[in-house]
C-alpha cells in the first residue's frame, strides 16, 4: 500500500484574522493571511483553500489538520484543536530554538509564554478580558489621531518627549487622547505615549513569568516597530521578531499535526 505523502496544515482563527500554514516533512511549503471578518466559518474555509492553492493543493491532500484561536472550534474541516498557547511555543520553537520567551499580542488578547528548548511551555501569563495592551487598543488610539495602524509605529519614533497616558483602559484613554489633541500636543508624542504605556502593561503583566533570553515577538502588532522598540526599553531585553509574525500560532500547530502523523506510521 503507498503511503500517502506527509502533507499537514495548521489554522488560526483569531479576532482580526485568520491564518493559514501547509506543512510538509521539512518546511513550510505555503500560508496565508486575511481577516477574519464577522464569520469565522467562512473565513476558516477561504483561509484555507488560499493557503492550498498557493501550494497547488487541495484539501483532500492533507494528512491532518489542527486548528487554533479563539475561533478554532469553529473550523469543521479540523482533525483536532489545541490551544493558541501551545501553537505559538510549538512554532516559535521551529523557527528560532534559542527562544526562551514569547510575547505575543494579537487583536483581542496579549501574553508572554516561557519555553523551553523542545518548546514546551513552562509558565505563561495572559490578558484576554480587557482591551489595554491588545491590537484592539491600538485600533482605537490611532482611529482617535486619524493615523494609518500600519504607520503608527513608524510615526511614534519620532515622538522625542512621549506623553505620559495615564489611562490604559480604552475608553478612559480615548478621552484622554482627545484632550492632548485639544491641548495642542503633536500626535508624535501621542503615539509614543501610547506605545510605551501598552508596552509597560504587557511587560507587568510578563512579569510574573519572566523575560528570559531570547525574547520572540510575535502576532500582528509585532510588525509595529514602534511597539517593539517600547517593549524593548521596558523589559531591557532586546526582541526578536519572526519575519512573518502573524503565523505563528498556524505554524505551531501544523507543528504538531506533523509530530502526530509521524507517530501514527511509526
Amino acid at each position: 500500500m503507498t503511503v500517502k505523502a506527509l502533507l499537514v496544515a495548521g489554522i488560526d482563527i483569531g479576532a482580526a484574522t485568520a491564518k493559514a500554514v501547509v506543512l510538509n516533512e521539512t518546511k513550510v511549503i505555503s500560508s496565508h493571511v486575511m481577516p477574519t471578518g464577522e464569520n469565522v466559518k467562512k473565513a476558516a474555509e477561504s483561509v484555507m483553500r488560499e493557503a492550498l492553492g498557493k501550494a497547488g493543493f487541495s484539501i483532500n491532500n492533507i494528512c491532518y489538520i489542527i486548528a487554533t484561536g479563539y475561533g478554532r472550534r469553529k473550523v469543521e474541516f479540523a482533525n483536532e484543536v489545541i490551544t493558541e498557547l501551545s501553537c505559538h511555543a510549538k512554532g516559535v520553537n521551529f523557527l528560532m530554538p534559542q527562544a526562551r520567551t514569547v510575547i505575543d499580542i494579537g487583536g483581542q488578547d496579549s501574553k508572554v509564554i516561557e519555553i523551553d528548548e523542545n518548546g514546551d511551555i513552562g509558565n505563561f501569563a495572559m490578558n484576554d478580558k480587557c482591551a489595554a495592551g491588545t491590537g484592539r487598543f491600538l485600533e482605537v488610539m490611532a482611529k482617535v489621531l486619524n493615523a494609518d495602524i500600519e504607520d503608527i509605529g513608524s510615526i511614534s519614533l519620532n515622538g522625542f518627549e512621549p506623553c505620559q497616558i495615564s489611562n490604559t483602559c480604552t475608553v478612559f484613554a480615548e478621552s484622554e487622547m482627545v484632550t492632548l489633541r485639544a491641548e495642542g500636543e503633536n500626535r508624535e508624542n501621542i503615539l509614543a505615549g501610547i506605545h510605551s504605556a501598552m508596552a509597560h502593561r504587557v511587560a507587568i503583566m510578563g512579569n510574573t513569568v519572566g523575560f528570559k533570553n531570547v525574547v520572540v515577538f510575535t502576532g500582528g502588532v509585532a510588525r509595529n516597530i514602534g511597539m517593539r522598540k517600547a517593549l524593548q526599553g521596558r523589559i531591557g531585553k532586546d526582541i526578536l521578531v519572526p519575519e512573518n509574525p502573524q503565523i505563528i500560532g498556524a505554524l505551531g500547530a501544523a507543528i504538531i499535526a506533523k509530530h502526530k502523523q509521524l507517530l501514527s506510521r511509526t
